[in-house]
């Protein structure tokens, strides 16, 4: 399975980058701190605070949005999506 993680700001893809799960589907994974410190270190980002909505979100949907007040850190974005496919 692919993870797209992409940098939006106003609306415009700033940065995309792309890594691969050893998984079949995104129910299998538990703990999903690894693939996103990954793809926020590819991305050159702070490690978003991950809730329960998030994960939720990725099991059923295969995507979720990051905003900056799901950073401990100020960002200078207007969203963090991530897609599973």
């Amino acid at each position: 399975m692919k993870i797209w993680g992409r940098i939006k700001k106003d609306n415009r893809i700033t940065s995309s980058k792309t890594i691969t799960v050893q998984v079949k589907s995104a129910s299998e994974i538990e703990d999903w701190s690894e693939p996103f410190a990954k793809l926020c270190h590819l991305l050159n980002l702070g490690r978003p605070v991950i809730l329960s909505k998030h994960t939720r979100d990725l099991n059923v949907f295969g995507h979720t949005v990051f905003y900056p007040a799901d950073f401990m850190e100020p960002v200078d974005f207007d969203r963090f999506e991530v897609e599973l496919f």
